[in-house]
C-alpha cells in the first residue's frame, strides 16, 4: 500500500512539474510573431483607469512591427514619415526574457537597452504591455502615470 501511495505521489509531482513548462511554452508560442502597434495610452496613476493621452499610429508608423521569436530574439522595425511611399525605416534588435508567473517581459536591445514591461493581455490576436520604467506624472496630480502599448496581429 505504501508503494502505491509513493507511486501516486511521484506521478502527481512529475505531472505537476511539466504543467509550468507547458504554460511557458504556450505563452511563448502566443508571443512569437509580428505585432503591429494599435495605440499607445497614458493612464492616470490616481485611478489606473482614466485615459490621459492616446496616440494612434498614422502615416509610415502604421507599418512598424515588433517581432518575437522562440529563441528569445526581438526585432523592433520602426518607420517614420508622413508619406507611405517614402518612409524611413529603423531596425533595433536584441533579446527578451519573459516570466509567465509575474508576467514580466524585459526587452534588451542594442539601441534602447533594457526595457521592462508587464504583460497585461496576451492572446493570439492581442498584446498589451504596461511600461514599468520611465513613466512620469503628466497631469500634475503627483501620481506617476503609466504608459500602455496595445498591439494586434
Amino acid at each position: 500500500m505504501k508503494k502505491h501511495l509513493l507511486l501516486i505521489a511521484f506521478s502527481a509531482l512529475a505531472l505537476n512539474s511539466c504543467k509550468d513548462d507547458d504554460v511557458l511554452n504556450y505563452e511563448l508560442d502566443l508571443l512569437k510573431g509580428n505585432w503591429k502597434t494599435e495605440k499607445t495610452e497614458i493612464i492616470s496613476g490616481a485611478d489606473n483607469k482614466t485615459v490621459l493621452f492616446t496616440d494612434v499610429p498614422t502615416g509610415c508608423s502604421t507599418k512598424s512591427l515588433l517581432n518575437f521569436n522562440t529563441n528569445n530574439q526581438v526585432k523592433i522595425q520602426t518607420y517614420s514619415g508622413a508619406n507611405l511611399n517614402s518612409c524611413t525605416s529603423f531596425l533595433d534588435e536584441g533579446t527578451f526574457t519573459y516570466n509567465e508567473e509575474t508576467k514580466d517581459l524585459v526587452m534588451d536591445t542594442k539601441d534602447a537597452g533594457k526595457q521592462p514591461f508587464e504583460v497585461v493581455i496576451l492572446s493570439s490576436t492581442e498584446l498589451r504591455l504596461k511600461q514599468k520604467a520611465g513613466n512620469i506624472d503628466i497631469n500634475g496630480d503627483m501620481k506617476v502615470d503609466a504608459t500602455y502599448i496595445s498591439f494586434k496581429r
